[in-house]
């Protein structure tokens, strides 16, 4: 690496050309930044004192297959700056030709030492080649052609603008004073030598952040052959910016690249911030194209899954449902069936019979308000237990075979749960609604063009009328059915129903008699609208709803076939320890134990031969009876563990019995509840979700 401080105007002169490699962010400098760059040149052009202004580092490699006539330079940081200056330079080459007797530079000089190579064949005539279509404006402008904005890159014609109508008015003496007191950093990296993706990411660690998906790129592409590079990106990598769109990629590009890498390296936990790290340690292991090739693959799925591309109707319905739901945790899963699909592992029905499936399991426990914290491990390793040669029969024993905490609610529990579930504040209103009004249509009704209507109003001073169909009870009754299914609709005369009695509203013209919505059927043949009333349409619905939300049914002996075998081996007890037969020891095992299996009805006990063992997914911590106390070995990243009194020991490596990285003693009852502490985020770590960010 050399480095020295240079005029800017200096890293343009002699035959040379810089390149924007094809990966390479777009232009993207906004008026204001070209305003400061003014400012700062105006005011440094003006002023004697000021000797020189700093505005910056270059950083560029030699372009690997060299045209010795045409040296070619790959920009590895600095692009902005150098097109912006060369925006200024071609305004300023253009002012120049209308002639001044004091100007202090010809537009002939500026074009021959700045902007052009004279003995430049092509393409090699210029010098700077940006990307796609921010090449074609700049060449236009520096060929004195002005690109239409239809085609033209609208930041490069609108930044040259700028400038060409700052230079109208102004002395160009002091001007180009303040272009040659500019100075930069200029870094050439030698070939092979230097690592251009470590020097970039050190030298974009501090401005405008770089997505974890420009990291990746960069790091994928930079050190290939220019040529190679364009294709590589050409092929996978610019398809992909078209599929997610300009909005999406920036947005969403990155969530896409963590799914991905939670399918492909089984790691559910990986952050967003994270996301680049993971992605270099995973790449080292293949190689470039079919990387590529499998990138481009699954950006398609998740396109299609989360971004609503599918052009299929069944699925594009499936996956649309999906999303709103919010069930974006199960996108990995979905994701490795989408290309089960494509590769002709699983036909069209059961692809769509599978995301149903899903989609009950999910709105099914967020009716029966089972924690969520699960739900991101569970799909990303459901795949695991699918037999593709028996696909749905083994999807669908593989969610009635979930354990207690990650359950499939039944039936009964789902239709019970619906029917006195908060669905008024339940925050997939529109979903579940939705769903209901169009279950059987094949002409759908857009639900958002009504509103949610409580049959019996939300006033909690309701008239005499209310309460006389209500009863003796009727604030009870009030208060415990107002959000709850059996008394919710859907309607296009909310203002008019207003608190109006029962009979008002069932008759009225737009009354509950004559709505053509299906929630709404029956309500016109209702007499009265009470507890009993509420209750009977209640049922019937969530009847309907086990219908919509189905849970998947196997045989029983078909599904014994699916349970895993008990492990083998000796079964001990706590009579195989000698130091839990009594005294201190036994006394802190029975309160930890109490405590510990109380954390959540996951937790289960095993007795082995040399510690007691506690798991949910697998053993989150592990007991071995000492003659003085308990050595608890604790499933987790020493690093990750939440210790302010510096009670645990770091056994990474060091082969202790138990599982896990993190030791710790319990020796005194005083010291328990901060010990079940600390197996607690054990086990919260195995079951929980990790944040996004």
């Amino acid at each position: 690496m050399k480095a020295q401080d240079l005029q800017f105007t200096q890293l343009l002169e002699g035959s040379k050309q810089f390149i924007i490699p094809i990966f390479q962010r777009t232009y993207s400098w906004e008026l204001a930044h070209c305003q400061q760059l003014w400012n700062d040149i105006v005011r440094v052009g003006r002023s004697a004192e000021l000797n020189s202004h700093f505005i910056g580092s270059a950083v560029y490699i030699p372009e690997t297959n060299v045209d010795a006539a045409i040296p070619r330079w790959l920009v590895i940081d600095g692009q902005q700056r150098i097109t912006t200056m060369t925006l200024f330079l071609i305004a300023l080459k253009r002012r120049l030709e209308a002639g001044g007797m004091d100007d202090p530079v010809s537009a002939a000089q500026v074009e021959d030492l700045y902007l052009r190579n004279r003995y430049g064949k092509g393409e090699a005539a210029y010098r700077l080649l940006l990307t796609r279509t921010d090449k074609e404006t700049l060449i236009q402008l520096i060929d004195g052609k002005e690109p239409p904005e239809e085609e033209g890159s609208l930041r490069i014609i609108e930044n040259f603008r700028f400038f060409t109508s700052q230079l109208a008015s102004v002395d160009v003496g002091e001007v180009w004073k303040g272009i040659k007191k500019l100075m930069i950093v200029d870094v050439c990296l030698q070939q092979g030598i230097d690592n251009p993706q470590m020097i970039f990411e050190s030298m974009n660690s501090t401005g405008k952040a770089l997505t974890q998906a420009d990291l990746i790129r960069n790091f994928v592409l930079m050190g290939l052959a220019h040529e190679h590079q364009t294709r590589l990106y050409t092929d996978y990598w610019r398809p992909m910016e078209v599929e997610f769109g300009a909005v999406n990629y920036i947005n969403e590009f990155d969530e896409f690249m963590r799914y991905y890498l939670v399918i492909h390296t089984g790691n559910v936990r990986i952050r967003r911030g994270d996301v680049y790290d993971e992605f270099k340690g995973y790449s080292r292991k293949h190689e470039v194209e079919p990387l590529l090739e499998s990138l481009r693959e699954f950006a398609g799925y998740y396109c299609r899954i989360a971004l609503g591309t599918e052009k299929d109707a069944a699925l594009a319905a499936a996956f649309h449902d999906i999303r709103e739901l919010r069930a974006d945790v199960c996108y990995p899963m979905l994701m490795e069936l989408y290309q089960d699909f494509r590769h002709d592992r699983l036909s069209h029905d059961e692809f769509v019979e599978v995301v149903r499936m899903v989609e009950s399991y999910v709105f099914r426990r967020a009716v029966c308000d089972i924690p969520t914290n699960s739900l991101r491990q569970t799909f990303a390793t459901f795949t695991r237990r699918v037999k593709k040669d028996r696909y749905v029969e083994s999807v669908k024993a593989a969610f009635l075979l979930l354990p207690s905490y990650r359950r499939l609610p039944t039936d009964a529990e789902f239709i019970r749960q619906i029917q006195v579930r908060n669905l008024y504040k339940f925050n997939r209103r529109s979903y579940w609604l939705r769903r209901f009004e169009n279950h059987g249509r094949k002409e759908r009704v857009q639900v958002q063009d009504y509103t949610i209507e409580h049959i019996m109003p939300q006033n909690e001073d309701l008239n005499a009328q209310w309460r006389a169909d209500l009863g003796e009870e009727w604030q009870r009754i009030h208060t415990q059915y107002l959000h709850t299914l059996g008394n919710l609709t859907l309607t296009g005369y909310n203002s008019e129903y207003s608190d109006r009695s029962f009979p008002e509203k069932r008759d009225m013209e737009g009354g509950f008699r004559y709505s053509p919505l299906k929630l709404n059927q029956g309500l016109g043949s209702c007499e009265i609208w009470n507890e009993s009333a509420i209750q009977e349409r209640a049922k019937r619905l969530a009847e309907i709803a086990a219908e919509i939300w189905q849970a998947p049914k196997l045989w029983q002996d078909l599904l014994e076939a699916y349970k895993p075998a008990p492990p083998k081996g000796a079964n001990y007890s706590i009579a195989d320890h000698p130091n839990l037969a009594g005294g201190i020891t036994r006394e802190l095992f029975e309160a930890f134990r109490k405590e510990v299996l109380a954390l959540d009805e996951c937790v289960t006990e095993e007795f082995l031969k040399l510690y007691v063992a506690y798991k949910a997914e697998t053993n989150f911590v592990d007991i071995v009876p000492q003659s003085k106390g308990l050595r608890l070995s604790l499933n987790l990243p020493f690093p990750e563990i939440d210790d302010p009194r510096k009670l645990c020991r770091d056994v990474t490596d060091l082969g202790r019995w138990g599982n896990g990285d993190v030791e710790v003693r319990l020796e005194r009852m005083e010291d328990l509840a901060y010990v079940v502490g600390l197996a607690r985020q054990a086990l919260e770590r195995q079951l929980g979700d990790e944040p996004a960010e």
